[in-house]
């Protein structure tokens, strides 16, 4: 009886160990992935601020909670299942997918670039935030949840290609734990950001003079960060959505644009100390990147635009008739 009680628990004891280890294994799995992703997760962070510059302060943080709230919602409910059964069953349709996502990116950034040069920009845009009712809040949500489902899915795409080695259901718990983590990160960071002129005002009421500088500071400040962080999100939705499209052009088969940019991060990397040559051969791909995002982004503004006019013009002459 006594021997039988001592196998069981050398048996428990053993199971035990094996999902300690298998936990160990998804949280490193998961941490590499994450580690991959790293780029877009900056881009991420970078982009969202912008949907929340000049709202009134009350609504910063719901407003942020119900894009987070998106954002796992299009992770978890929607890019994963979608992932995980096309990775298993159709995995070339992947990269055509994501460069539909990389190509509504940059027409996303290649719009309001346009709108900085005064083209396409409209009066009503130019209404304090604060006046507008509920309804642009939800129409601001609604398009900060529609551009992190492209930078989202471009997250969990980098995450799956580095465990596809793994089992089918090990890939979705190492993908569920990145995409709780990422959005946790992601949206506590920008919370963090636009709520420091907050944390400002409050070390200026405080009795110390260092607190109360520090606090001044912070609150004349935060404006100007907020807009270089909206500026960074327009062009990060640029070389973001350049990138997948660069990726997918080359996986598709059309090697000379990759190649080019290839070649130029060498001549740039053997051209500075060993150093710096990391860090401007990723400039040197972010810019080329950027510029085929805002290049095809272009494009497609054009086609959009125009198409309604055709439409209209067509519309005018049936009536003449």
């Amino acid at each position: 009886m006594a021997a039988g009680l001592a196998a069981l628990l050398d048996d428990i004891a053993a199971i035990a160990r094996l999902a300690a280890a298998s936990v160990d294994d998804v949280a490193a799995a998961a941490g590499k992935a994450s580690a991959k992703a790293a780029g877009v997760v900056v881009d991420d962070t970078a982009v969202t601020p912008r949907y929340v510059t000049g709202f009134d302060p009350s609504r910063e943080l719901p407003i942020i909670k119900k894009i987070a709230i998106g954002s796992m919602r299009n992770k978890l409910l929607f890019i994963l299942p979608a992932i995980l059964l096309l990775s298993q069953f159709l995995p070339w349709a992947v990269t055509p997918l994501l460069m539909l996502g990389g190509a509504y990116l940059s027409f996303e950034g290649a719009h309001k670039v346009l709108e900085w040069f005064g083209i396409g920009h409209h009066a009503e845009d130019d209404q304090p935030v604060v006046t507008q009712d509920k309804a642009h809040e939800d129409k601001m949500v609604a398009g900060a949840i529609r551009t992190d489902f492209i930078l989202s899915a471009e997250i969990m795409v980098i995450a799956l290609r580095e465990v596809t080695d793994q089992p089918f259901w090990t890939r979705a718990i190492i993908l569920v734990v990145v995409a709780i983590g990422i959005t946790v990160l992601v949206y506590g960071v920008v919370a963090l950001i636009v709520k420091m002129d907050d944390v400002g005002l409050h070390l200026a009421a405080r009795p110390s003079a260092g607190a109360r500088r520090l606090g001044e500071r912070l609150v004349k400040a935060m404006p100007i960060v907020l807009r270089v962080l909206s500026t960074v999100g327009v062009v990060a939705m640029l070389w973001v959505g350049g990138h997948i499209l660069l990726v997918g052009i080359d996986e598709l088969g059309f090697h000379p644009i990759y190649e080019f940019v290839h070649h130029a991060e060498e001549v740039v990397a053997h051209a500075v100390p060993s150093w710096a040559s990391g860090t401007l051969a990723w400039l040197t791909n972010t810019f080329f990147s950027a510029l085929l995002g805002l290049a095809v982004g272009l494009v497609i503004v054009g086609i959009v635009k125009l198409v309604p006019r055709r439409a209209k013009d067509d519309a005018h002459a049936a009536e003449a008739h």
